[in-house]
């Protein structure tokens, strides 16, 4: 799915997306976020992973400055703040 553009990606049944949430321990704005991708991702049944910016230079060097970060099949969707209802769309539509 990497790389495909959303038109071909719309079609994707939700549990098929991945949806990755870039984080790092003592992050306020990070467990918020958690806390709204779990709620969504756990309705959807979409698999979701967390990631700790702090033992990932690759991660760190990308995305410190916008934690957290959420990704859907790798490609960034958010930072800081996650709107729910923006996210579910992001996965259903």
């Amino acid at each position: 799915m990497v790389g495909m553009s959303a038109f071909f990606r719309r079609n994707t049944e939700p549990r098929e997306r991945r949806v990755t949430l870039v984080r790092k321990p003592g992050c306020h704005l990070c467990d918020d976020a958690q806390l709204v991708v779990e709620k969504v991702c756990g309705e959807l049944g979409v698999v979701w992973e967390p990631r700790d910016i702090t033992e990932d230079p690759d991660l760190h060097d990308r995305y410190w400055e916008q934690i957290p970060v959420v990704l859907i099949d790798g490609e960034q969707h958010t930072f800081w703040r996650v709107n729910e209802e923006r996210l579910r769309r992001a996965l259903t539509g």
